[in-house]
């Protein structure tokens, strides 16, 4: 199986409260959602910090996500939780796609291609390097995630959830390849991280509507038209 867990909070240090801030009529965090529950899954989760709850909560029941809430600071905790709370790591060949509420622009395409290549190739960790900052994911097997969750010490290892995974090469299988062309577009940024970038996304967002593209329903390559 594959369960697609988003990590999520309301009192981000450079945008705080990012997550409500509107997008064509809606949170962002709702269009965040929107975007992923295009990606193939068996489970859509959102797991967010005790403190994000309340807020949270209508928003994920709106877009079909259970709703998980665990460590605020040890992410790699409450990934590892979540998995243990909906029985996911009972499956030995379980997969985590993991995302973050920056990115309502995600490539849903190169996000399932992604994680086909890892279920082909056994991969422990996979991601696609140069693609625009804000539109991929992370594919991780569970059994790796939660052995990173027993091993992992620094405090970056646990705020981001991968790192001991993909600097500890020789013990876990890993497949970073290059994006493909069409997706490979390094230099653009469409994550949501300051002010000027909310600003930008709420113009791409309207821009994909007014040429009859549905924002949750989106390519690669028809949100690269309008990127700047």
């Amino acid at each position: 199986m594959t369960a697609l867990i988003l990590q999520a909070r309301l009192d981000s240090a450079r945008l705080p409260g990012k997550a409500l801030l509107p997008l064509e009529g809606e949170p962002m965090l709702f269009r965040v959602l929107q975007a992923l529950s295009n990606i193939p899954c068996d489970e859509y989760i959102l797991a967010c910090p005790e403190d994000s709850f309340e807020n949270f909560s209508p928003i994920a029941s709106r877009a079909g996500f259970a709703l998980f809430a665990g460590s605020k600071k040890d992410v790699l905790k409450r990934y590892c939780d979540a998995i243990r709370h909906f029985g996911i790591e009972r499956d030995k060949y379980a997969r985590i796609i993991r995302a973050t509420g920056d990115n309502p622009f995600v490539f849903a395409d190169a996000a399932s291609r992604i994680n086909g290549e890892a279920l082909e190739l056994d991969a422990d960790y996979a991601a696609y390097e140069g693609l625009p900052h804000g539109a991929g994911v992370e594919s991780v097997s569970v059994q790796a995630l939660l052995c990173a969750e027993e091993k992992a010490v620094l405090e970056a290892e646990r705020e981001h959830v991968c790192p001991y995974l993909y600097t500890n090469g020789k013990r876990f299988a890993l497949h970073r390849p290059l994006a493909p062309k069409e997706w490979r577009f390094p230099e653009k940024r469409i994550t949501v991280d300051t002010i000027a970038d909310y600003e930008k996304a709420k113009t791409l967002y309207t821009l994909l509507s007014k040429n009859s593209l549905s924002p949750q329903r989106y390519l690669g390559q028809e949100i690269l038209k309008y990127a700047f």
